[in-house]
């Protein structure tokens, strides 16, 4: 679309360029035949028939100045020579030639130039010289000099600036694809984060609420409360990833005009209850290392034993790499919950001076083999990627000894660093 306009934009400056030089063309010799119906001066004769067709043929030669500026200059010159030669008043036709040099020296090379100034010099001494009896050969050379360099340094000063606008034009269509590109660039890296974070929070908590699911589904004609607490379980578990989802959408909406910007419930409060006044809280924070008892809670409610361990002193986080670390975990479990099944799932994280490690571990459900090659899926390239902004990495693969382990191991923040 954008290509068809450019190729429109440019036909119609083509035709505007071509009307405007119809139109000089035409006033020319229109002019010059008025002119020459005067009484020329002394020496000059009248101009009649051959004189009047000379004029419009110098005229006409006109119309092709943008596309052949030397052969159009070369064309008028002779055509001005030849009326001169005829004994005709050359100041009739000392136009064309002239228009035809600033044409050149605007968009021709400087040689190119100087030597059609030279031309126009050199005719205007040839047409002092033809009537020397009646000319003033100091004016006449005067003349010969003035008239072409004023209309040479005019023409190289349009030149110079037609080109710094030809330059200016092209940097800013270079820089509005270069925004362009950086706004796609923008946009697919958003797609691709709020798919990651959907990925975490789908994944994980419909994992949960399957498995909670199926025991409910298994037990409940033997085991009444189990299947009750099943129940409650799936409907926490499905209420924490609609706040979280809610929460993620609600983010997406800040600033645009004509949405308001609703503030999101904390995750313990009753979501069937009516939408009352709402104080002026914060939005639902980002997940972070607090949330992780919950998590190893809803974990240990589908029937994985979790167990954490944090070894050396806690260092406070930045946000982001906070929610790295959440979410690597949440997805390694949800990784046990998927494949392992009912199991034991460690969680350790080791505070040390230069860098954070994080593992989760479990005893897997017997058919993993050490050597069995792992094919990356969504999770894990998120994981990665997660990591990879913090100048982290993400291991995963079977343990010597059976199950599964995945490691994390994020480089300690700098002192001060923004929380």
């Amino acid at each position: 679309m954008r290509a068809g306009f450019g190729f429109l934009d440019k036909l119609t400056g083509r035709y505007r360029s071509l009307a405007v030089d119809s139109l000089l063309a035409l006033g020319y010799a229109g002019a010059g035949l008025l002119l020459g119906q005067e009484q020329p001066p002394a020496g000059w004769q009248p101009m009649d028939g051959l004189g009047a067709v000379l004029t419009v043929l110098v005229g006409l030669v006109l119309l092709a100045r943008r596309i052949a500026p030397v052969g159009v200059f070369a064309t008028s010159s002779a055509l001005w020579i030849l009326f001169i030669a005829c004994g005709y008043w050359p100041v009739i036709n000392s136009m064309p030639p002239l228009l035809g040099l600033y044409t050149v020296a605007a968009t021709r090379h400087l040689r190119t130039s100087l030597v059609c100034a030279a031309v126009v010099a050199g005719t205007w001494v040839y047409a002092g010289l033809s009537n020397a009896d009646n000319s003033s050969m100091p004016t006449v050379l005067a003349q010969a000099v003035l008239f072409p360099a004023v209309v040479f340094v005019v023409g190289r000063g349009s030149g110079r600036l037609a080109e710094r606008n030809r330059q200016f034009a092209e940097l800013t269509f270079q820089l509005r694809r270069q925004q362009e590109e950086i706004a796609r660039q923008a946009l697919t890296e958003e797609r691709v984060r709020i798919a990651r974070e959907l990925h975490d929070v789908v994944a994980h908590h419909m994992s949960v609420i399957s498995l909670q699911a199926g025991m409910a589904s298994y037990v409940f004609p033997t085991n009444p409360a189990v299947s009750r607490q099943a129940l409650d379980t799936i409907a926490h578990t499905s209420r924490e990833a609609l706040e979280e989802m809610r929460r993620m959408l609600v983010l997406l909406r800040v600033g645009q005009e004509g949405l308001p910007e609703e503030k999101v419930k904390p995750a313990d409060a009753d979501t069937d209850a009516d939408d009352g006044p709402e104080d002026s809280g914060a939005y639902t924070p980002v997940p972070g290392l607090d949330l992780l008892d919950r998590l190893l809670e809803r974990v240990r409610g589908a029937g994985v034993r979790a167990t954490m361990e944090v070894v050396g002193s806690p260092t406070p986080l930045p946000q982001g790499m906070a929610l790295c670390v959440f979410r690597v975990i949440q997805e390694a479990l949800t990784n046990v919950l998927k494949h392992a099944g009912p199991t034991r799932a460690d969680v350790t994280i080791r505070y040390e001076s230069r860098a954070i490690l994080v593992s989760v571990t479990d005893e897997g459900s017997g058919t993993s083999l050490p050597d069995t090659v792992i094919t990356p899926g969504h999770g894990l390239i998120g994981m990665r990627e997660r990591a990879k902004i913090y100048g982290g990495t993400v291991t995963a693969g079977p343990r010597a000894l059976g199950g599964f382990e995945v490691r994390l191991v994020l480089p300690a923040p700098r002192t001060g660093a923004r929380l």
